[in-house]
């Protein structure tokens, strides 16, 4: 399960989040388990039966009214009751100065509180962001990882099957490579999963026979991309083991799961002389015209049928017309 502490939130979203630390170095060893955030409006009310005391506390303008109203014995039992929880993290935005009882009851039961200046929509949102990224789910596949038109297309299959051979050439016709061998896939969200390369390989490929190359600087910085959606997984395969896994006509979309997220999957049965660049750059530009609602298989099959009734209507005719 992935976590992070106050002190690396602070190491990484200081400058950018403006974030000050008003409790000197309390709490800044404690972890952030969560990548979500609550506004405890009902929990400093007094009502704490389901409050999510795990979870990024941010106090915005609405809280600070709700303490600044109450009497100086009301509020310090409310901030008591708040803090008598394990609380990770708690955020002021708006550079607002919250009440000094409230900083001292923080560092009595050693949780850090921060400031910054930001509204509290918008830090929200960029803190949505970071931590989203921190503990989104993820998975490193074995595979290569394409830019082809705008498409981002993974290739999987047995090692030397032609993965790297396949993502060479491609980037010799002006695509982009993402990454090789190793594939590190995040889950964005619901629907859309992203690849990126390994830090220690960079872009770096191994080529059998050659070794391994630097493609950014063979090709130049226009050859390469630190990220990229995936969108279609090309499954390489040898004819002798593709036996029936390959589509034909393409009326039936097949899918692949990964993190959750299904994507189409195509199989394609590599044999000598096979141009798979030509392929892959066909697979690319057919998944585009999906995407905008063009099916060129579903097409064919309806003109197909069209075609047959009205032979059929006309065979029919022709043969009660006596004339």
């Amino acid at each position: 399960m992935p976590e992070i502490t106050v002190e690396k939130l602070l190491k990484d979203q200081k400058d950018i989040l403006e974030l000050y630390v008003l409790t000197g170095e309390a709490g800044l060893k404690r972890k952030i388990t969560t990548a979500a955030i609550h506004r405890p409006g009902l929990a400093l009310a007094g009502f704490t039966q389901r409050f999510p005391f795990r979870r990024t506390l941010i106090l915005g303008e609405t809280e600070l009214a709700f303490l600044t109203s109450r009497s100086a014995e009301e509020c310090t039992r409310l901030l008591k009751n708040l803090f008598s929880f394990d609380l990770a993290l708690l955020i002021v935005t708006k550079g607002m100065n919250p009440p000094s009882e409230l900083i001292r009851i923080a560092k009595l039961n050693d949780t850090t509180v921060l400031q910054t200046h930001f509204t509290t929509a918008d830090f929200t949102y960029q803190l949505s962001g970071y931590l989203d990224e921190i503990f989104a789910p993820r998975v490193t596949v074995h595979g290569t990882l394409v830019d082809v038109y705008g498409v981002g297309l993974m290739y999987t299959g047995k090692s030397g099957v032609g993965k790297s051979e396949c993502a060479l050439d491609l980037v010799e016709r002006g695509h982009r490579l993402v990454a090789d061998d190793m594939v590190r896939i995040v889950k964005k969200s619901q629907s859309l999963v992203v690849g990126t390369g390994s830090e220690l390989l960079g872009h770096h490929m191994e080529v059998r026979g050659i070794g391994i190359i630097d493609i950014e600087r063979l090709f130049g910085i226009r050859s390469i991309r630190m990220q990229k959606r995936i969108e279609v997984e090309v499954r390489l395969v040898l004819w002798n083991e593709a036996r029936d896994s390959y589509e034909r006509l393409g009326m039936e979309e097949r899918y692949t799961s990964i993190l959750g997220v299904e994507i189409p999957v195509i199989t394609i049965p590599l044999s000598p002389g096979k141009n798979i660049t030509v392929i892959s750059e066909v697979i690319a530009m057919n998944h585009m015209q999906k995407t905008y609602g063009e099916n060129a298989a579903t097409e064919f099959s309806r003109r197909l049928s069209e075609k047959i009734q009205r032979q059929l209507a006309s065979k029919k005719y022709l043969q009660s017309d006596y004339e």
